[in-house]
Protein backbone atom coordinates (compact mmCIF):
# COMPACT_ATOMS: atom_id res chain seq x y z
CA UNK A 1 0.00 0.00 0.00
CA UNK A 2 1.10 3.57 -0.74
CA UNK A 3 0.26 5.67 2.31
CA UNK A 4 -1.00 9.18 1.54
CA UNK A 5 -3.44 9.64 4.41
CA UNK A 6 -0.92 11.56 6.51
CA UNK A 7 2.79 12.17 7.00
CA UNK A 8 2.28 10.80 10.52
CA UNK A 9 2.43 7.29 9.04
CA UNK A 10 6.19 7.48 8.40
CA UNK A 11 8.32 4.66 9.80
CA UNK A 12 11.81 5.14 11.26
CA UNK A 13 14.56 4.40 8.78
CA UNK A 14 17.14 1.73 9.61
CA UNK A 15 19.70 4.45 10.36
CA UNK A 16 17.23 6.22 12.67
CA UNK A 17 16.57 2.98 14.54
CA UNK A 18 20.31 2.48 14.99
CA UNK A 19 20.55 5.97 16.49
CA UNK A 20 17.70 5.13 18.87
CA UNK A 21 19.26 1.83 19.94
CA UNK A 22 22.58 3.50 20.75
CA UNK A 23 21.19 6.51 22.64
CA UNK A 24 22.54 7.47 26.07
CA UNK A 25 19.59 7.93 28.41
CA UNK A 26 18.71 9.08 31.92
CA UNK A 27 15.58 10.26 33.71
CA UNK A 28 14.10 13.24 31.90
CA UNK A 29 11.76 14.18 34.76
CA UNK A 30 14.96 14.83 36.72
CA UNK A 31 16.42 16.70 33.70
CA UNK A 32 19.02 13.95 33.50
CA UNK A 33 18.46 12.41 30.08
CA UNK A 34 21.42 13.64 28.00
CA UNK A 35 19.82 12.83 24.66
CA UNK A 36 16.61 14.69 25.50
CA UNK A 37 18.67 17.64 26.70
CA UNK A 38 20.66 17.58 23.46
CA UNK A 39 17.49 17.55 21.33
CA UNK A 40 15.96 20.45 23.26
CA UNK A 41 19.13 22.53 23.00
CA UNK A 42 19.67 21.67 19.34
CA UNK A 43 16.20 22.79 18.30
CA UNK A 44 16.29 25.91 20.48
CA UNK A 45 19.63 26.86 18.93
CA UNK A 46 18.27 26.40 15.41
CA UNK A 47 15.59 29.01 16.12
CA UNK A 48 17.72 31.27 18.30
CA UNK A 49 15.49 30.65 21.31
CA UNK A 50 16.59 30.03 24.87
CA UNK A 51 15.16 26.61 25.69
CA UNK A 52 13.01 23.70 24.61
CA UNK A 53 10.79 21.02 26.14
CA UNK A 54 10.34 17.55 24.63
CA UNK A 55 6.77 16.25 24.78
CA UNK A 56 4.92 13.19 23.47
CA UNK A 57 2.80 15.09 20.94
CA UNK A 58 2.14 18.36 19.16
CA UNK A 59 -1.25 18.56 20.80
CA UNK A 60 0.49 18.54 24.18
CA UNK A 61 3.02 21.21 23.21
CA UNK A 62 0.23 23.43 21.90
CA UNK A 63 -1.94 22.91 24.96
CA UNK A 64 0.95 23.55 27.33
CA UNK A 65 1.78 26.78 25.49
CA UNK A 66 -1.82 27.98 25.62
CA UNK A 67 -2.04 27.14 29.33
CA UNK A 68 1.17 29.06 30.05
CA UNK A 69 0.17 32.13 28.03
CA UNK A 70 -3.39 32.54 29.30
CA UNK A 71 -5.58 32.68 32.38
CA UNK A 72 -9.09 31.20 32.74
CA UNK A 73 -11.78 33.40 31.25
CA UNK A 74 -9.51 34.58 28.45
CA UNK A 75 -9.84 34.31 24.70
CA UNK A 76 -7.54 32.90 22.01
CA UNK A 77 -7.64 34.23 18.45
CA UNK A 78 -6.93 31.74 15.67
CA UNK A 79 -8.13 30.67 12.23
CA UNK A 80 -11.39 28.71 12.29
CA UNK A 81 -9.64 25.65 10.82
CA UNK A 82 -6.68 25.75 13.21
CA UNK A 83 -5.47 22.47 14.66
CA UNK A 84 -5.57 23.95 18.18
CA UNK A 85 -9.28 24.65 17.69
CA UNK A 86 -10.72 21.71 15.75
CA UNK A 87 -8.32 18.80 16.33
CA UNK A 88 -7.31 18.98 20.00
CA UNK A 89 -10.43 17.72 21.70
CA UNK A 90 -11.65 21.05 23.03
CA UNK A 91 -8.41 21.33 24.96
CA UNK A 92 -8.36 25.13 25.05
CA UNK A 93 -11.57 25.11 27.09
CA UNK A 94 -10.79 21.96 29.06
CA UNK A 95 -7.17 22.69 29.96
CA UNK A 96 -7.00 26.49 30.05
CA UNK A 97 -10.56 27.62 30.71
CA UNK A 98 -10.44 29.89 27.67
CA UNK A 99 -12.71 30.38 24.70
CA UNK A 100 -11.75 30.83 21.05
CA UNK A 101 -12.48 33.59 18.58
CA UNK A 102 -12.30 31.66 15.32
CA UNK A 103 -11.47 33.87 12.33
CA UNK A 104 -12.34 33.17 8.69
CA UNK A 105 -8.87 33.20 7.14
CA UNK A 106 -7.45 32.49 3.71
CA UNK A 107 -6.39 28.85 3.44
CA UNK A 108 -5.82 28.74 7.18
CA UNK A 109 -3.97 32.05 7.41
CA UNK A 110 -5.27 35.12 9.22
CA UNK A 111 -4.10 38.71 8.83
CA UNK A 112 -2.96 41.42 11.20
CA UNK A 113 -6.05 43.44 10.32
CA UNK A 114 -8.36 40.53 11.17
CA UNK A 115 -6.61 40.05 14.49
CA UNK A 116 -6.87 43.74 15.34
CA UNK A 117 -10.59 43.66 14.57
CA UNK A 118 -11.02 40.54 16.73
CA UNK A 119 -9.49 41.92 19.94
CA UNK A 120 -12.18 42.43 22.55
CA UNK A 121 -12.60 45.87 24.14
CA UNK A 122 -11.79 46.38 27.82
CA UNK A 123 -15.32 45.50 28.88
CA UNK A 124 -16.31 43.28 31.82
CA UNK A 125 -18.93 41.65 29.58
CA UNK A 126 -16.23 40.36 27.22
CA UNK A 127 -13.59 37.68 27.56
CA UNK A 128 -10.12 39.19 27.81
CA UNK A 129 -8.16 38.61 24.62
CA UNK A 130 -4.84 37.09 25.67
CA UNK A 131 -3.24 35.06 22.88
CA UNK A 132 -2.95 34.76 19.11
CA UNK A 133 -2.16 31.34 17.67
CA UNK A 134 -0.98 30.85 14.08
CA UNK A 135 -0.44 27.60 12.16
CA UNK A 136 2.35 27.31 9.59
CA UNK A 137 1.99 25.37 7.40
CA UNK A 138 -1.81 25.30 7.69
CA UNK A 139 -2.98 21.70 7.47
CA UNK A 140 -6.59 22.38 6.43
CA UNK A 141 -5.33 25.16 4.20
CA UNK A 142 -3.65 22.59 1.97
CA UNK A 143 -0.21 23.05 3.49
CA UNK A 144 -0.28 26.79 2.85
CA UNK A 145 2.54 29.01 4.13
CA UNK A 146 2.35 32.41 5.78
CA UNK A 147 4.07 35.35 4.13
CA UNK A 148 6.63 36.36 6.74
CA UNK A 149 5.85 40.05 6.19
CA UNK A 150 2.31 39.34 7.43
CA UNK A 151 3.68 37.56 10.48
CA UNK A 152 5.72 40.69 11.26
CA UNK A 153 2.57 42.81 11.01
CA UNK A 154 0.75 40.39 13.30
CA UNK A 155 3.55 40.68 15.84
CA UNK A 156 3.18 44.47 15.83
CA UNK A 157 -0.52 44.11 16.66
CA UNK A 158 0.31 41.68 19.47
CA UNK A 159 2.91 44.01 20.99
CA UNK A 160 0.58 47.00 20.77
CA UNK A 161 -2.17 45.09 22.54
CA UNK A 162 -0.15 43.10 25.08
CA UNK A 163 -0.92 39.75 23.45
CA UNK A 164 1.29 36.67 23.34
CA UNK A 165 1.97 35.04 19.97
CA UNK A 166 2.18 31.24 19.63
CA UNK A 167 3.05 29.23 16.52
CA UNK A 168 1.72 25.75 15.92
CA UNK A 169 4.57 24.70 13.67
CA UNK A 170 3.84 21.01 13.18
CA UNK A 171 5.09 21.39 9.62
CA UNK A 172 7.12 24.57 10.09
CA UNK A 173 10.20 23.08 8.45
CA UNK A 174 8.10 22.47 5.33
CA UNK A 175 7.31 26.20 5.21
CA UNK A 176 10.93 27.17 5.87
CA UNK A 177 12.22 24.88 3.11
CA UNK A 178 9.53 25.94 0.64
CA UNK A 179 10.02 29.67 1.27
CA UNK A 180 13.80 29.47 1.89
CA UNK A 181 13.35 31.34 5.16
CA UNK A 182 15.53 31.91 8.21
CA UNK A 183 14.66 29.81 11.24
CA UNK A 184 15.93 32.46 13.63
CA UNK A 185 13.54 35.05 12.22
CA UNK A 186 10.76 32.86 13.58
CA UNK A 187 12.48 32.54 16.93
CA UNK A 188 12.77 36.33 17.17
CA UNK A 189 9.06 36.92 16.62
CA UNK A 190 7.14 34.19 18.41
CA UNK A 191 6.77 33.85 22.18
CA UNK A 192 6.50 30.09 21.73
CA UNK A 193 6.82 27.60 18.89
CA UNK A 194 5.65 24.00 18.74
CA UNK A 195 7.74 21.81 16.39
CA UNK A 196 6.53 18.31 15.47
CA UNK A 197 9.14 15.64 14.77
CA UNK A 198 6.77 12.84 13.74
CA UNK A 199 5.40 14.21 10.48
CA UNK A 200 7.57 15.04 7.47
CA UNK A 201 10.73 14.80 9.56
CA UNK A 202 9.98 11.11 10.03
CA UNK A 203 10.52 10.48 13.75
CA UNK A 204 8.10 7.98 15.31
CA UNK A 205 6.83 10.29 18.05
CA UNK A 206 7.39 13.62 19.75
CA UNK A 207 7.25 17.40 19.58
CA UNK A 208 9.37 20.15 21.11
CA UNK A 209 8.03 23.39 22.59
CA UNK A 210 10.39 26.37 22.31
CA UNK A 211 10.48 29.64 24.25
CA UNK A 212 12.53 31.60 26.77
CA UNK A 213 13.88 29.95 29.92
CA UNK A 214 11.16 31.22 32.25
CA UNK A 215 8.43 30.10 29.85
CA UNK A 216 9.92 26.62 29.45
CA UNK A 217 10.32 26.24 33.21
CA UNK A 218 6.63 27.01 33.59
CA UNK A 219 5.86 24.67 30.68
CA UNK A 220 7.79 21.86 32.37
CA UNK A 221 5.51 22.11 35.40
CA UNK A 222 2.40 22.11 33.18
CA UNK A 223 3.74 19.10 31.25
CA UNK A 224 3.98 17.22 34.56
CA UNK A 225 0.40 18.16 35.47
CA UNK A 226 -0.77 16.99 32.03
CA UNK A 227 0.94 13.62 32.58
CA UNK A 228 3.61 14.26 29.96
CA UNK A 229 6.69 13.67 32.08
CA UNK A 230 8.64 10.81 30.48
CA UNK A 231 11.58 8.91 31.95
CA UNK A 232 14.17 7.37 29.60
CA UNK A 233 12.80 9.41 26.72
CA UNK A 234 16.22 9.70 25.10
CA UNK A 235 15.47 6.69 22.90
CA UNK A 236 12.70 8.78 21.32
CA UNK A 237 14.69 12.00 21.38
CA UNK A 238 17.48 10.26 19.45
CA UNK A 239 15.06 9.77 16.57
CA UNK A 240 14.29 13.49 16.65
CA UNK A 241 17.99 14.39 16.58
CA UNK A 242 18.53 12.07 13.62
CA UNK A 243 15.57 13.65 11.82
CA UNK A 244 16.90 17.17 12.37
CA UNK A 245 20.33 16.15 11.11
CA UNK A 246 19.15 14.21 8.04
CA UNK A 247 15.56 14.90 7.02
CA UNK A 248 15.08 18.67 6.75
CA UNK A 249 16.47 19.46 3.30
CA UNK A 250 14.80 16.41 1.76
CA UNK A 251 11.35 17.93 2.49
CA UNK A 252 11.75 19.65 -0.87
CA UNK A 253 11.36 16.21 -2.49
CA UNK A 254 7.95 15.79 -0.85
CA UNK A 255 6.93 19.22 -2.15
CA UNK A 256 7.97 18.25 -5.68
CA UNK A 257 6.07 14.96 -5.46
CA UNK A 258 2.93 16.79 -4.30
CA UNK A 259 3.11 19.19 -7.25
CA UNK A 260 3.59 16.30 -9.71
CA UNK A 261 0.54 14.44 -8.39
CA UNK A 262 -1.50 17.65 -8.24
CA UNK A 263 -0.72 18.33 -11.90
CA UNK A 264 -2.04 14.90 -12.87
CA UNK A 265 -5.16 15.39 -10.74
CA UNK A 266 -5.84 18.81 -12.26
CA UNK A 267 -6.40 17.20 -15.66
CA UNK A 268 -9.18 14.90 -14.46
CA UNK A 269 -12.86 15.79 -14.77
CA UNK A 270 -13.57 14.52 -11.23
CA UNK A 271 -11.21 17.11 -9.74
CA UNK A 272 -12.92 20.28 -8.62
CA UNK A 273 -11.36 23.24 -6.83
CA UNK A 274 -7.87 22.41 -5.59
CA UNK A 275 -6.11 24.44 -2.94
CA UNK A 276 -2.74 25.85 -4.05
CA UNK A 277 -0.07 23.20 -3.50
CA UNK A 278 2.83 24.90 -1.73
CA UNK A 279 4.29 22.09 0.33
CA UNK A 280 3.48 18.40 0.86
CA UNK A 281 -0.33 18.50 1.12
CA UNK A 282 -2.92 18.23 -1.65
CA UNK A 283 -6.56 19.06 -0.87
CA UNK A 284 -9.13 19.07 -3.66
CA UNK A 285 -12.87 18.88 -4.18
CA UNK A 286 -14.30 15.80 -5.83
CA UNK A 287 -17.09 15.80 -8.39
CA UNK A 288 -18.25 14.08 -11.56
CA UNK A 289 -18.74 10.33 -11.17
CA UNK A 290 -17.12 10.23 -7.74
CA UNK A 291 -17.64 11.37 -4.20
CA UNK A 292 -14.66 11.65 -1.82
CA UNK A 293 -15.64 8.31 -0.31
CA UNK A 294 -15.97 6.45 -3.60
CA UNK A 295 -12.78 7.96 -5.01
CA UNK A 296 -10.90 6.93 -1.86
CA UNK A 297 -12.29 3.42 -2.28
CA UNK A 298 -11.28 3.31 -5.96
CA UNK A 299 -7.74 4.38 -5.08
CA UNK A 300 -7.57 1.85 -2.24
CA UNK A 301 -8.30 -0.93 -4.73
CA UNK A 302 -5.16 0.26 -6.53
CA UNK A 303 -3.15 0.12 -3.26
CA UNK A 304 -3.25 3.89 -2.63
CA UNK A 305 -4.63 5.20 0.67
CA UNK A 306 -6.03 8.75 0.87
CA UNK A 307 -8.31 10.62 3.30
CA UNK A 308 -11.83 11.81 2.58
CA UNK A 309 -11.68 14.79 4.96
CA UNK A 310 -15.17 16.13 4.27
CA UNK A 311 -18.25 15.43 2.20
CA UNK A 312 -16.58 17.24 -0.72
CA UNK A 313 -12.80 16.99 -0.27
CA UNK A 314 -9.91 14.54 -0.37
CA UNK A 315 -6.50 15.08 1.20
CA UNK A 316 -3.22 13.52 0.14
CA UNK A 317 0.01 14.03 2.10
CA UNK A 318 3.50 13.28 0.79
CA UNK A 319 6.37 12.16 3.02
CA UNK A 320 9.71 10.38 3.06
CA UNK A 321 8.20 6.90 2.70
CA UNK A 322 6.79 7.79 -0.75
CA UNK A 323 9.46 7.18 -3.38
CA UNK A 324 9.84 8.47 -6.93
CA UNK A 325 8.59 5.10 -8.21
CA UNK A 326 5.52 5.29 -6.00
CA UNK A 327 4.74 8.77 -7.30
CA UNK A 328 4.91 7.45 -10.87
CA UNK A 329 2.53 4.66 -9.87
CA UNK A 330 0.12 7.15 -8.25
CA UNK A 331 0.12 9.35 -11.34
CA UNK A 332 -0.48 6.31 -13.58
CA UNK A 333 -3.47 5.26 -11.46
CA UNK A 334 -4.89 8.81 -11.44
CA UNK A 335 -4.58 9.01 -15.21
CA UNK A 336 -6.44 5.70 -15.57
CA UNK A 337 -9.46 6.78 -13.54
Amino acid sequence: MIELRSDTFTKPTHAMLEAMFSAYVGDDVFNEDPTVNKLQSMLADKFGMEAGLFCPSGTMTNQIAIKCHTEPGGEVICDKMSHVYIYEGGGIAFNSGCQVKAVEGNHGRITARQILESINPDDIHKAKTQLVSLENTANRGGGSCYDFNEIEEIKKVCLQNNLKLHLHGARLFNAIVARKESRKKYGNIFDSISICLSKGLGAPVGSVLLGNKDFIEKARRVRKVFGGGMRQAGYLAAAGIFALENHIDRLAIDHLHAKQIAEALSKKDFTGVMMPVETNIIIFEVGGDYTPKTLAEALKKKDILVSAISSTQIRMVLHLDVSDEMVKQIISVVESL
